[in-house]
């Protein structure tokens, strides 16, 4: 029966090609333009550790004098001082533990007739690699012993390895970054994730390329690195190089906790670390937090404002391209009219009439979806053009290839049920007598 119903429908296609092309027009703006906003919301507001991101948490508290505060009002500020984070690190109190900061190293080729240039690069410790999953191609990361002796080692991205030592096992090999020679022990795998959240509250940069470089922080301090992220003063200083000392927030914290339980002891122990360091006179605001890794993304708006407010237009488009859709398929439906009576009069019955024109409205949907694909791939390729950081990533994977074509079957079909119900319930008798 399903065959019958396509024959007539490609007969009515055919008979009637100017509104035929008008529907799968109508419908394939529509949904180019949704899914193509779609595309982009999916990509900046996904999960970058969907494995372990239920795990992995922010610590956050308030080193700032009481001026301005609030309470219950006054956010802590996303990053925090170099005492809290080592005091933090020390107490081991979860699986894993990091502090984090992002730098720009200055890498001087071995070839002379090259010249230095700069690559993004993290100071971080030894419990980055295994809390994140990071996967190795060649070598390891570091261990705690290598951070508190300061030894001179890096892991390099799958990226900057191609670029240095043409893709082979440079583990063992010697980077000179500055003025100062690194041995590399790890390369990764290519790992990128999407936002780049370990560093998403200091950098400002969330899409993009991954880190090409990993330093040990204290190694990467005593070299005199400056961290290339927000570096927030309570009070005024002289010498921003000794950031250890000073009272500047510049360092993140990430922490695995495993099960509920962990998080509720960790947290437990963040509010006892707070007042005990009131008590001591370092803290005066009493405030602290816990965010999930998706609660940072949260609070720290990675999602523009502004992708959320197109894909909310890109929808209501669709759905003016919806109804001027309906409008097409009623006016086709009482041009039919005297087809639809004959056949009813030869026992057609209206579900047979129903069913007929929803194959119908089914075959536009598909045909406005591959359509509509090609107006997708047309929105993505303008805004890998545009100047944003997410601009590279724009491109359509197969979960929204296949989503495209779920999104034109029901748009089509829900546009379908008017005309199609209009259609089922034309008398016989009228059609007959005046044909």
């Amino acid at each position: 029966m399903f065959g019958y119903y396509l024959d007539l429908a490609v007969r009515s296609f055919r008979r009637n090609r100017v509104l035929t092309a008008l529907m799968v027009l109508a419908l394939a703006l529509g949904i180019g333009a949704t899914i193509t906003t779609l595309t982009i919301l999916r990509l900046l507001s996904g999960d970058p550790l969907p494995q372990k991101s239920a795990q992995l948490f922010y610590p956050q508290l308030d080193p700032s004098p009481m001026d301005g505060y609030v309470a219950g009002q006054t956010k802590p500020p996303a990053i925090m001082t170099w005492p809290d984070a080592m005091n933090l690190l020390r107490a081991h109190r979860a699986s894993y533990q990091a502090a984090m900061a992002p730098v720009q190293a200055r890498i001087v080729p071995q070839h002379a007739n090259q010249p230095p240039y700069f690559a993004d690069g993290l100071m971080t410790t030894a419990d980055f690699f295994p809390m994140f999953d990071v996967p190795f191609q060649y070598g390891s990361g570091w261990t705690a012993a290598d951070d508190d002796s300061h030894a001179a080692v890096a892991v390099i991205g799958s990226a900057l390895n191609q670029r240095l030592f043409a893709g082979q096992n440079s583990v063992g090999k010697t980077l000179r970054i500055g003025d100062h020679d690194f041995r590399v022990i790890g390369v990764l795998k290519p790992w990128s994730p999407q936002p780049m959240f370990y560093t998403v509250a200091q950098s400002g940069r969330s899409y993009g390329e991954g880190t090409s470089i990993f330093l040990p922080l204290q190694t990467a301090r005593a070299n005199l690195m400056s961290p290339s992220g927000d570096i927030e003063c309570y009070a005024a200083i002289t010498d921003i190089k000794h950031l250890e000392t000073a009272p500047c927030e510049w360092l993140a914290m990430w922490v695995q906790l495993d099960t509920p339980a962990a998080v509720a002891d960790y947290k437990r122990f963040l509010d006892g670390y707070v007042h005990q360091q009131i008590a001591l006179g370092r803290l005066k605001r009493p405030d602290d937090s816990l965010l999930d890794l998706m609660g940072v993304l949260r609070d720290q708006q990675v999602v523009p404002d502004d992708v959320r407010l197109q894909a909310y237009i890109a929808f209501g488009f669709l759905l003016i391209c919806v109804v001027n859709t309906v409008g097409l398929l009623l006016a086709k439906c009482l041009r039919r009219s005297n087809e639809i009576g004959v056949r009813r009069a030869l026992g057609a019955t209206r579900r047979a009439v129903f069913a007929q024109f929803m194959v119908e409205a089914g075959i536009v949907g598909l045909a406005g979806g591959v359509l509509g694909l090609v107006f997708a791939e047309l929105g993505l390729w303008a805004i890998r053009h545009q100047p944003a950081q997410y601009a590279s990533l724009a491109h359509l994977d197969m979960a929204m290839f296949a989503f495209t074509f779920v999104v034109a079957l029901t748009a089509s079909l829900v546009a379908g049920l008017l005309p199609a119900w209009r259609a089922c319930v034309v008398a016989p008798a009228p059609q007959l007598k005046a044909s």
